[in-house]
C-alpha cells in the first residue's frame, strides 16, 4: 500500500501503525484497519427518549468508514466495541445502512463493548472480548495496569490546543509507544480531554495526543503536570 501525506506513522510496542485523519488506524504488516466506538444508531436511541437529533448518524459514520476501507484496502477490519449505541440498535439499523455495512470488504473482528456486549450474529466475522496478533492486543476498555501493545477505545479522547489567541478542540489518538487509545469514530460521539484523569493516569510521565486535523494529523506532546507543547506534523 502506498500511503499518502495525511498518514502519520507511529510505533506501539514495536509495531508500526498509520494514524489516519479520519480517526482510523492502519496496521500495514497485518493489513488491518481499526475503528473505535462507532455508536451506530445513537440518534434513534436519543429519539426514543424524546431528544430528537437528525437521524443520519449511522449513514454518516458508515460513509466515512467506507472511504477509509477503500483507501487502505484492508484484509481485516477490527471494530473496538460500542459499534452499536445500545443493545437494540442493530435492530433499528435501516436497510440502506445494513447494505453499506455488508459492502465493506474485509474479515471483520467485532470486539464486544459496554454498550453492545452481544453484537448480533448477522454481522458476520468474529465476535470476541479481545483479539491479539503480533505485539498488539485489541480490546474495548483500556486496562488499569499497563499492558504493552494494548489498543483500546471507550474513552473518546480529545485534545485542545491554543495558539495565537485561538483555541481548537479535536478528537485524537493518545499513545506513549507502549499502548494507544483511539478516538471515537461515530458521528454523534462526544469526547474526554486527554488531560483528564481517566485518560492521563493510563500513561507515564509523558505521552502524545495525535490530533485529527482537516488535512493531517498533529502530534501534541504532553507532560503530566505540565503544559502542552503544540507541534504540527507534516
Amino acid at each position: 500500500m502506498q500511503c499518502v501525506w495525511t498518514d502519520l506513522a507511529i510505533t506501539v510496542n514495536g509495531e508500526r501503525l498509520l494514524l489516519d485523519r479520519s480517526g482510523a488506524a492502519f496496521w500495514p504488516e497485518q493489513a488491518t484497519l481499526v475503528f473505535a466506538d462507532l455508536h451506530l444508531e445513537k440518534g434513534s436511541s436519543y429519539a426514543s427518549g424524546r431528544q430528537f437529533l437528525p437521524p443520519y448518524d449511522s449513514h454518516a459514520t458508515l460513509t466515512r468508514m467506507a472511504a477509509a476501507v477503500a483507501r487502505f484496502n484492508p484484509r481485516r477490519i477490527i471494530a473496538l466495541g460500542d459499534s452499536f449505541h445500545d443493545k437494540d440498535a442493530a435492530g433499528r439499523l435501516p436497510a440502506e445502512a445494513r447494505a453499506m455495512l455488508a459492502a465493506l470488504k474485509g474479515e471483520f473482528v467485532w470486539i464486544a463493548g459496554n454498550h453492545d456486549p452481544h453484537p448480533p450474529g448477522w454481522l458476520g466475522g468474529t465476535v470476541t472480548g479481545e483479539w491479539s496478533a503480533g505485539g498488539l492486543t485489541f480490546r474495548h476498555e483500556p486496562s488499569e495496569q499497563c499492558r504493552p501493545g494494548e489498543i483500546a477505545g471507550h474513552l473518546h479522547p480529545v485534545a485542545r490546543v491554543a495558539k495565537w489567541g485561538r483555541s481548537v478542540r479535536r478528537r485524537c489518538f493518545a499513545a506513549d509507544g507502549s499502548r494507544m487509545i483511539l478516538p471515537s469514530f461515530g458521528a454523534y460521539t462526544g469526547g474526554l480531554d486527554v488531560g483528564e484523569e481517566p485518560i492521563a493516569r493510563l500513561f507515564g510521565t509523558s505521552f502524545h495526543a495525535y490530533m485529527l486535523g482537516s488535512e493531517r494529523v498533529y502530534a501534541i506532546p504532553r507532560e503530566q503536570g505540565g503544559k502542552d507543547r503544540v507541534r504540527p506534523v507534516v
